[in-house]
């Protein structure tokens, strides 16, 4: 394979407290494979030196999703020091195959146009869908019938809100995150488990409420997409035939490299 076609893709996707990398073969058409070699890092600081023993030795190229722009920053910085040769870029809403309808396309963050575009290649042919990715923040999003992203909901997700809860009250804790898959009781039997019910139910009503409304105002009933670290848990209180798919982003960005080369 010639110079100017590298065979290693790297598509990265930076959020605010981790980032994700993937490692992919630049000639493969396929959708995004099952077992993709994938590395999360924290951002704040990069482990920098783990993630170039994941790396490659020959060139790649690099396509990158940020919502961060101090560590994409830093990202950037790095690679054009320790890997010159490779081809790095930041997607913007401009570069992506998908139309914005919403007062300011410019604002929207990648990320969700990223996972609208995974879900509208990934949808029946001419369904509308909902996007959902319960990360930092939770986006409930609309994808139309004809494949454009007509915006949604945010909302803080459940780390932010315990985060705030523990920082504008006098005497209620952080709660950490529970590794428990079962959702907590309703009635709390003690301060952390009333937060613990608070935080869990409280996101649960919500999403629901929004892609139930969401439906409501549609000719034809949506598919629905989850994705983000609580996808799982999301997805089993949601209509039966949501679907999980853990690396929508990484898709989006494989779907818009692919676009960018034809």
């Amino acid at each position: 394979m010639s110079e100017q076609q590298p065979e290693t893709l790297i598509v990265v996707d930076i959020g605010n407290h981790h980032v994700k990398f993937a490692r992919l073969n630049v000639g493969d058409a396929s959708a995004f494979p099952e077992n993709a070699s994938v590395l999360r890092l924290s951002s704040a600081p990069m482990p920098f030196d783990e993630l170039a023993n994941w790396l490659p030795a020959d060139r790649a190229t690099w396509r990158v999703a940020s919502v961060c722009r101090p560590v994409e920053t830093g990202l950037a910085r790095w690679v054009a020091s320790q890997r010159p040769a490779d081809d790095y870029l930041r997607l913007t809403n401009d570069m992506l195959p998908i139309e914005i309808r919403v007062e300011q396309p410019e604002r929207v963050g990648t990320d969700r146009l990223l996972a609208a575009l995974a879900a509208a290649a990934l949808r029946s042919n001419e369904h509308p869908a909902i996007v959902i990715d319960a990360g930092s923040a939770i986006t409930v999003d609309l994808v139309s019938g004809d494949g454009a992203f007509e915006g949604g909901a945010i909302l803080p997700g459940f780390a932010m809100m315990a985060t705030a809860l523990a920082q504008q009250t006098d005497q209620l804790p952080l709660i950490e995150p529970s590794e428990s898959t079962q959702p907590p009781p309703v009635v709390g039997k003690s301060t952390v488990q009333a937060i613990r019910s608070g935080l869990f139910w409280s996101h649960i009503g919500a999403v629901r409420e929004l892609v139930g409304r969401i439906s409501s105002d549609l000719d034809t009933p949506p598919e629905i997409f989850v994705a983000g670290g609580d996808a799982a848990v999301l997805a089993g209180f949601l209509d039966g035939s949501a679907r999980v798919v853990p690396n929508l982003v990484f898709q989006g960005i494989l779907i818009a490299y692919r676009h960018q080369r034809l």
